[in-house]
């Protein structure tokens, strides 16, 4: 009978785990830059069970960059992007693709930085000539406008180069196929740290750029409309999930499972690099300025206009 008993305990707890687990709505992500921390949150509130305490499993895909990820998005592969250059996604809304912004991945840019092999000649971004490659990983995103957004800034005439996500362009740069590669903190860190690497410009040279939101999460205008408050619920788990990373440091030893980053490494990376106000998935902010040189860099016409920007930034109210 106790045998029995407890058969019948067991089923019946499964049971009740498979109801929860089919309860909970599915979101497929598509998220640019694996191991980055600013783009993290996804990864990190679902392996902390943050998104499932609002009813939600992230299925989250990763892709090389910017323009996959919007790619994703504007088919209805994925119903939500995380880290794609705002530029692009205005770009593609003006064109007529079914996209709106939800809110903010990166505010600022200190946290992209460009770097040679200790071996390079290149002491600093300065050094750079017409035959000098500098990467950027995929057409459309932040790292393109930064690049391009340095050269001009110290009047330069090296090579921007399509390389990929960070890993494959670590790879590249150590096999000597680009001379300066681009990374995204603590991405990398620590061969920073071992002087493998010498890092030669930050983003945050770029003036300007410390108030643009340069990465945003963006979601299917059609799966927004089906379900708004779906897409509410995801964004509170988002921010939640920040809140987590920047407040228990159990964060970084989820953070380093996932990534491989030694967690005092990601450390550096979060207090000098990424900040918590930088990553606030509720602040957007700089959109003038990113307009001008979206227009400047010949991804938009013109700026948007007010009711356009209303129609495009649909960011759900903070909850408290």
């Amino acid at each position: 009978m106790r045998r029995t008993l407890g058969m019948i305990s067991a089923l019946v707890a499964l049971a009740m785990g498979a109801t929860d687990a089919m309860a909970l709505d599915t979101l497929k992500l598509a998220v640019g830059g694996h191991g980055n921390w600013d783009s993290s949150p996804a990864e990190l509130g679902k392996r902390a069970g943050i998104f499932q305490k609002h009813g939600i499993n992230p299925d989250i895909l990763y892709t090389a960059g910017s323009g996959e990820t919007l790619q994703a998005v504007i088919s209805g592969a994925a119903d939500i992007g995380v880290a794609l250059g705002t530029s692009a996604v205005m770009a593609a809304y003006v064109k007529g693709a079914p996209i709106r912004i939800i809110g903010s991945v990166t505010t600022g840019s200190n946290d992209v930085y460009w770097y040679v092999r200790k071996e390079s000649p290149l002491k600093s971004l300065k050094d750079a000539g017409a035959q000098t490659t500098i990467s950027y990983s995929s057409s459309g995103s932040s790292t393109y406008v930064l690049a391009q957004a340095l050269l001009k800034t110290y009047g330069l005439k090296a090579a921007p180069t399509r390389t990929g996500g960070p890993q494959a362009t670590l790879t590249q740069v150590m096999s000597g196929q680009i001379d300066i590669g681009y990374a995204t903190a603590p991405f990398a860190l620590q061969k920073v740290a071992s002087g493998e690497i010498r890092v030669v410009a930050h983003g945050g040279e770029v003036p300007g750029t410390n108030d643009q939101t340069v990465r945003v999460i963006a979601v299917n205008a059609n799966k927004l409309a089906q379900n708004r408050d779906l897409i509410a619920r995801f964004m509170q788990a988002y921010g939640e999930t920040v809140d987590w990373m920047y407040s228990d440091p159990k964060a970084l030893e989820v953070y380093s499972a996932y990534s491989g980053v030694p967690a005092k490494i990601a450390k550096i990376g979060m207090t000098e690099y990424s900040t918590r106000t930088m990553l606030d998935p509720y602040r957007v902010s700089g959109l003038d300025q990113v307009m001008v040189d979206a227009v400047k860099m010949k991804f938009l016409k013109s700026a948007l206009s007010k009711e356009q920007l209303t129609e495009l930034f649909q960011v759900p109210s903070r909850r408290k």
